[in-house]
């Protein structure tokens, strides 16, 4: 199992990695997040659960991981994936209560230059959510690879 999947979980987390790398780098330096980080972060994600279907299909057929921790480092990326994403759907919610807006609706009365700046807060709220998550999945996919 090691030989097959090892590998595989490297390149998740290479992937991961870089998708957190650019994240990290654009926060600071004050950027948006690029649709290349987005991407970055959905081929991880997708990486992710190839990942856990092949270990799936090697344990069907009848290889075994030496560690049983194997499993937990496969599954668990998938939870952080959906945990930061329902995080990530927040992030609006929370930067307007920080704000003091009820709703997105509330934001008609503002300028257009104060709604550029909530929907930026918003997208970097978000980007640093899933960088944060990448890199979470690094660490677990690194794991999972020394655990094959």
């Amino acid at each position: 199992m090691a030989s097959a999947v090892a590998p595989f979980a490297l390149l998740v987390a290479v992937v991961n990695a870089l998708a957190a790398l650019a994240g990290a780098w654009r926060w600071w330096r004050g950027l948006s997040p690029a649709p290349s980080f987005w991407r970055l972060v959905r081929f991880g994600q997708v990486a992710a659960i190839v990942l856990a279907v092949l270990a799936g299909a090697f344990a069907l057929a009848g290889e075994r991981p030496d560690d049983g921790l194997f499993w937990l480092y496969v599954a668990l990326p998938l939870a952080v994936a959906l945990i930061a994403e329902q995080l990530r759907i927040a992030s609006a919610q929370a930067e307007l209560d920080a704000r003091g807006l009820a709703d997105a609706q509330a934001m008609a009365a503002l300028s257009e230059r104060e709604q550029r700046d909530i929907v930026v807060a918003i997208l970097r709220r978000e980007m640093v959510v899933m960088t944060c998550a990448c890199g979470v999945v690094v660490f677990l996919a690194l794991r999972a690879a020394g655990t094959a």
